[in-house]
């Protein structure tokens, strides 16, 4: 079994006396995608807020190849790996398709985070962020304002910009929320495309059983903030301490609640 790209370790974090996430300790490997599940309220934003760095732990660790990075700052984690896309888009509204790509390419190769320089030349940074514009089928929306783009069309560019960080860990709260049955199966035909990377792995956070059926590895469950399963989808569906903690009802009971 291949070495965990990333790991938690006896991770929690309180607001005032309410426990959020408790001293949850997990490995995710490469070619693996994690499906994170549970309840409303169960932690599982939290939990991925603690390891891309949004909120600080109170208490245990996140280390990225060995390494600890529990007091990293977001950006830190981003450089050193960690890839984030959120459950609302994080764009520049007021810049072209084209550009929001190309910023976050620039900044890789380490060329600077400068429109101006953007605008006079790297030809090669340009017609990489229209091949991944043409991987999320936006190619043809390129020149167009972010804002004026469709709520769709907006988690598609997102992808996109995560796909343009090219990071060991992918992180998707919710990829497909607010798309319609049209746009969704491209991202999710995206996500299915970046397993093959079998150098990295992919954390997904989700709600729709037939998401998790298609894409998931492994699923673990949050209940209470608490790590209550981890294992195979069938598996873990099938589980008595699952069955228990959702009162009979089942985990796919819950989950299609929402």
């Amino acid at each position: 079994m291949s070495s965990p790209i990333l790991e938690t370790h006896g991770l929690s974090v309180r607001f005032g006396g309410h426990v959020a996430v408790d001293a949850v300790t997990c490995a995710f490997r490469p070619g693996e995608l994690t499906a994170i599940v549970g309840p409303n309220g169960a932690g599982k934003t939290t939990y991925f807020n603690l390891i891309s760095g949004q909120i600080p732990c109170s208490e245990g660790q996140v280390t990225l190849r060995g390494s600890d990075i529990s007091r990293a700052t977001v950006s830190a984690r981003t450089k050193a790996g960690i890839g984030r896309a959120f459950q609302l888009t994080n764009l520049f509204p007021g810049l072209s398709v084209l550009e929001n790509l190309r910023l976050v390419v620039q900044a890789r190769h380490g060329r600077g985070f400068n429109l101006w320089s953007m605008a006079i030349g790297h030809r090669d940074l340009t017609e990489e962020a229209e091949e991944i514009l043409s991987r999320v089928r936006l190619l043809d929306q390129r020149d167009q304002v972010v804002s004026e783009l469709s709520h769709g069309n907006q988690r598609k560019l997102e992808v996109a910009l995560l796909i343009a960080q090219d990071p060991a860990v992918y992180m998707f709260d919710e990829p497909t929320a607010g798309m319609s049955v049209d746009e969704a199966p491209v991202v999710l035909d995206l996500i299915a495309e970046l397993k093959q990377q079998k150098d990295r792995c992919i954390l997904l956070v989700e709600h729709k059983m037939d998401v998790i059926r298609s894409l998931a590895d492994r699923i673990i469950v949050l209940h209470n903030g608490a790590l209550a399963a981890d294992g195979a989808p069938a598996e873990v569906m099938a589980s008595d301490v699952v069955q228990e903690a959702y009162m009979g009802r089942g985990l796919e009971g819950i989950l299609n609640d929402d």
